[in-house]
């Protein structure tokens, strides 16, 4: 499992200190356009060492076109296997430079410093790096370690809130699948009025005690997947149609969506949904969606190339009970479409 540091005294310091310790040939630093602004400056004693990297943010860049640019941006500054490419930013940065690293020259070091909440407390943690291809999300990826984590929560005073909202979704998902009295917690406040330090050190030591019980997701880590099957279909879809949701948006919609699924196969209570829907509506109406007969049918087949489906089957983990899920739950479409087709009558 990769080490983990929480910066929140002096990510430079923190970072130089490692850094030190290491004999690294060549550093590359991978950034966008946001964090090559806002965060790069609290790494400015590296300036004259590392050869830096801008791209443009959004999910639309995580693709072979932009790897292929980064591998060939190594490859003109000469860089060989004992190269470290630091990963600046969100979870587009942190997939999709791990994954360039994971495959120049058969794989180098990467680290992540995460800058958004969603890639605190989720994206860059538990070595899953990818991008997407052909439209279906993480569709080509691996399984690899960062050689470690800095997070630094003083990255998320950069963030709209937009963004700083949208990551809220996984910290609620992890509460919802694993901790109830954290989520009696949260879901008394606003998503504004929460303790982002308290919350992503309790994410951060949840998710790397799933992970290195369950490395590549064969068993216990699937968990971490609710509200993705539908989550990830709804990303899709509303990319292509140049709409795009943020990926803890879609996520939020996919843990509603998947909670009226689990009342409808009598795992949990239609109290249970109640309260779910609720609070997410609440907290994320600025990102109310409607989907049409034709929206749905898409984002069916979207879902139908989940790489948790097994043997032809959409497969979801869904709650047996707030504070604890269950994995690998066989969905049938019409179930899905169903599901889909709630979001429209949630009355926010």
């Amino acid at each position: 499992m990769e080490n983990i540091f929480f910066c929140s005294a002096n990510i430079r310091s923190s970072l130089k200190e490692w850094l030190l310790k290491q004999n690294y040939s060549n550093i590359f630093i991978l950034c966008d356009e946001n964090t090559s602004k806002y965060c790069l400056a609290k790494l400015e004693f590296l300036y004259n060492k590392a050869f830096i990297y801008k791209i443009p943010s959004g999910e639309a860049y995580k693709n072979i076109e932009t790897a292929q640019q980064i591998w060939s941006a190594m490859t003109a500054q000469r860089f060989d296997r004992n190269a470290l490419l630091i990963n600046l930013g969100g979870g587009v940065i942190c997939d999709l430079g791990g994954f360039c690293a994971a495959t120049y020259k058969r794989g180098i070091d990467f680290i992540q410093i995460p800058t958004t909440l969603l890639a605190q407390v989720d994206a860059s943690i538990g070595g899953k790096v990818g991008i997407d291809f052909e439209g279906y999300k993480n569709q080509i990826g691996i399984f690899t370690h960062p050689k470690a984590i800095f997070i630094d929560t003083k990255f998320l005073q950069t963030l709209p809130e937009r963004e700083l909202r949208a990551g809220f979704a996984e910290i609620i998902k992890h509460c919802l699948i694993a901790d109830k009295e954290i989520w009696n917690e949260i879901s008394t406040l606003s998503w504004n009025e929460q303790d982002w330090d308290t919350l992503v050190e309790h994410s951060v030591r949840y998710k790397k005690i799933i992970v290195e019980k369950d490395f590549q997701e064969k068993n216990i880590r699937k968990l971490l997947n609710f509200g993705h099957t539908i989550g990830h279909a709804l990303e899709s879809y509303f990319l292509e149609q140049k709409t795009p949701l943020l990926h803890g948006e879609a996520v939020a919609w996919g843990m509603v969506a998947e909670s009226f699924i689990a009342v409808q196969k009598g795992f949990i209570e239609k109290e249970d949904l109640e309260e779910i829907q609720d609070y997410i509506a609440g907290q994320f109406r600025d990102s109310k969606i409607f989907l049409s007969d034709r929206d749905v049918e898409a984002i069916t087949q979207l879902a139908l190339q989940d790489k948790k489906n097994q043997e032809g089957e959409i497969r979801c983990t869904l709650l047996s009970e707030i504070g604890r899920g269950i994995i690998d739950v066989p969905v049938a479409e019409y179930e899905l479409q169903e599901a889909l087709f709630y979001l429209n009558e949630l009355n926010i």
